[in-house]
């Protein structure tokens, strides 16, 4: 019996290369386990919770209204979160007209939808920690950084976080909106990279808040906090993502993985969303060159969308808490006894625990570790580099071990 093991110490040291330079063209794939993993001011978390937090404080604040509505949708549905609650809704909304399903009509549901995006809303709009944030340090890594390519995020968040920490600091960023009064998405200037390479390119692939229709049925961006154009991943209604901006940013996903030597990153997101993994099939599938690394939070038995992708896709690797796989290998998380430098200690501690769990599945040692990746402090020298390489397998493959 073989039992394979993944050296996180190889692995991160040529990560820390890759980011470190501005020679790569890199992305970013953010979920909504980010937002969730970072602190408020008080220290205390989440800043914005995740699906279940965001399911209880919505539903309780509509209870008083809607609580027939809730309870009989929870009895027909197998998942009661707020992403599949709003999915079937918004179908009943489309489907069932003047006929009434738990004493609503389809207009009642339509104004039940547009009620749980309101509250989804007031509940994301936050504001960044004065003090730092896992959103600063990423963005500090970005704009510290002469880039031969744009950095480019797609995330499925409706928050403003980014736009927030792009903002403070007065670095430029491109979402596919232009104009002044009313700004329009230009479904052209998201398909083409005309823009210098130190503005970076935030993608929200689900929507965000701002966004709403216009009198012409088009999507505009507003600057306030609405919530009106938000798409869940298990939304019945095929046809608005079909439609810009949605469309033309899950293509840019695509476009972006089809292009040669690409390497996209992805924090706090699950690979859940239907839409957007099989998009990521597509390309990584078409396209043997580029590469995603998905930092899961989570155990790897845990983590099953991401490790169905992995399976099919030597090009997807995953770094969860316990285990790893790369290049198609599964394998547990060992640490060489020895260090590969006199300086590696502080080094190995920013992902790795006392414990020997990896930690970069978590948004703020994630992005501590990209912040980091250019201090003399935290990185090896060149020398240092070379030692690991000669020491260990090559990044693409695991060590075997023969199990007495």
């Amino acid at each position: 019996m073989t039992v394979s093991v993944h050296n996180p110490d190889q692995y991160m040291a040529a990560l820390r290369t890759i980011v470190a330079q501005g020679r790569k063209r890199i992305g970013l794939l953010v979920g909504a386990g980010a937002s969730a993993g970072m602190a408020k001011p008080d220290g205390t978390y989440p800043l914005i919770p995740a699906v279940v937090g965001l399911t209880d404080q919505v539903l309780t604040t509509l209870a008083p209204t809607y609580q027939k509505q809730i309870d009989g949708l929870k009895a027909e549905l197998a998942q009661h979160d707020i992403e599949t609650i709003l999915s079937r809704i918004r179908s009943l909304s489309q489907v069932i007209g003047s006929s009434k399903v738990h004493d609503l009509d389809g207009p009642g549901f339509a104004t039940f939808g547009e009620a749980i995006c309101s509250e989804i809303g007031k509940i994301v709009d936050v504001r960044l920690p004065e003090t730092g944030s896992a959103y600063a340090d990423l963005v500090n890594w970005i704009t510290g950084t002469t880039r031969d390519y744009p950095v480019e995020i797609f995330t499925t968040n409706y928050d403003l976080l980014f736009e927030e920490a792009f903002e403070s600091v007065r670095a430029p960023y491109f979402d596919g909106f232009t104009g002044g009064r009313e700004p329009f998405f230009d479904p052209v200037s998201v398909s083409r990279s005309d823009l210098p390479a130190r503005w970076t390119r935030l993608w929200k692939l689900h929507g965000s808040l701002g966004w709403r229709a216009s009198a012409k049925g088009e999507v505009i961006r507003t600057g306030q906090s609405s919530a009106s154009h938000l798409v869940f991943p298990e939304h019945l209604k095929y046809d608005q993502t079909q439609k810009a901006p949605y469309a033309a940013l899950l293509d840019r996903l695509r476009t972006f993985l089809l292009t040669p030597d690409t390497l996209l990153i992805s924090i706090g997101f699950s690979f859940a969303d239907a839409h957007i993994a099989a998009r990521i099939d597509e390309a990584l599938a078409a396209n043997p060159s580029s590469s995603v690394f998905a930092f899961q939070y989570k155990i790897l038995d845990e983590e099953g969308p991401a490790c169905d992708l992995a399976r099919r896709l030597p090009n997807f690797s995953v770094y969860a808490r316990d285990q790893a796989k790369v290049n198609g290998t599964r394998g547990a998380w060992k640490a060489p006894a020895e260090l590969p430098s006199k300086d590696w200690g502080p080094i190995r501690s920013t992902y790795m625990d006392n414990k020997g769990n990896f930690t970069l599945g978590a948004i703020e040692p994630f992005a501590r570790f990209f912040a980091a990746s250019r201090s003399v402090q935290a990185f090896p020298t060149q020398p240092d580099l070379a030692a690991i390489a000669a020491e260990t397998p090559s990044p693409t493959a695991a060590t075997v071990l023969e199990a007495e």
